[in-house]
């Protein structure tokens, strides 16, 4: 199953889904939420892993340029952030091999217990969206190292919301302001879906041609998404992140008990 088997409508959709979830990624993370249930629909006959990992392929695009489009505007200590990216790519295969074999229902209430609370803590008034020194976390690479293995694992097993973890991470562990936590959370989702996306590719389960398609629109989603976060600031991403928090977990909440 391939691009030849969509009408031109359901291709013109799934590259507009590709758009937002470009955007989306590139603000805060979760472009997941909307991508990967359009696929499924699109793709009735596909199988969950070619689903995933044709996600991977077009995901991973979009996060690159969303990558690209921060470092330029956003002053980053690179050094432990790719350490953390570094991680996270064994990781993120090593949870791929793991979902295989464990039920995903046993994770879900857990995962949604840790949502709630992170959504509390997004919205709680106390937070601060001020920018703070660039070079807070210039000290802790075996920090960054073991949050790339931790959310790449989880990427690899669940999927959705890696970049949602990854900021509030940065924001909360590591002392950074919310522009800048999603600028590094970017880097670090780009070692994540690249284990996972050679993990898919290697057993066959990537749509090249679909994926490349949607991949483009994806990019250009990616980087609007970018520039609007840089343009408005910690603030709107603050209120974006606790969007997509909810998002999740209501997902999550249907898929356990629906």
């Amino acid at each position: 199953m391939d691009v030849l088997d969509l009408d031109v409508w359901g291709i013109c959709a799934l590259l507009a889904v590709a758009l937002a979830a470009g955007w989306l990624d590139a603000v805060v993370g979760g472009g997941g939420l909307i991508q990967i249930p359009a696929l499924l629909f699109a793709l009735p006959g596909a199988s969950v892993a070619t689903v995933l990992g044709t996600n991977k392929l077009v995901a991973i695009t979009g996060t690159s340029s969303a990558a690209v489009a921060y470092s330029r505007k956003v002053p980053v200590d690179w050094r432990p952030v790719a350490a953390a990216g570094l991680a996270g790519i064994p990781a993120s295969v090593a949870g791929a091999l793991t979902a295989s074999h464990l039920p995903q229902n046993v994770f879900r209430p857990a995962v949604m217990a840790v949502l709630v609370l992170a959504a509390a803590w997004v919205a709680w008034p106390g937070r601060s969206c001020a920018p703070k020194d660039p070079h807070t976390h210039r000290s802790c690479v075996p920090l960054n190292c073991l949050l790339g293995a931790v959310v790449g694992f989880y990427s690899g097993v669940l999927g959705s919301g890696t970049g949602v973890l990854l900021v509030m991470a940065f924001v909360s562990l590591l002392g950074s302001d919310f522009l800048r936590g999603s600028a590094m959370a970017k880097v670090v989702s780009v070692g994540t879906d690249l284990g996972a996306l050679a993990l898919f590719a290697a057993l066959g389960h990537v749509l090249w041609t679909l994926g490349a398609g949607m991949a483009v629109a994806n990019v250009a989603g990616g980087t609007l998404g970018a520039r609007t976060a840089l343009r408005r600031g910690s603030a709107f991403v603050r209120v974006a992140l606790l969007c997509v928090v909810l998002a999740l977990v209501a997902k999550l909440a249907h898929d356990t008990w629906v």
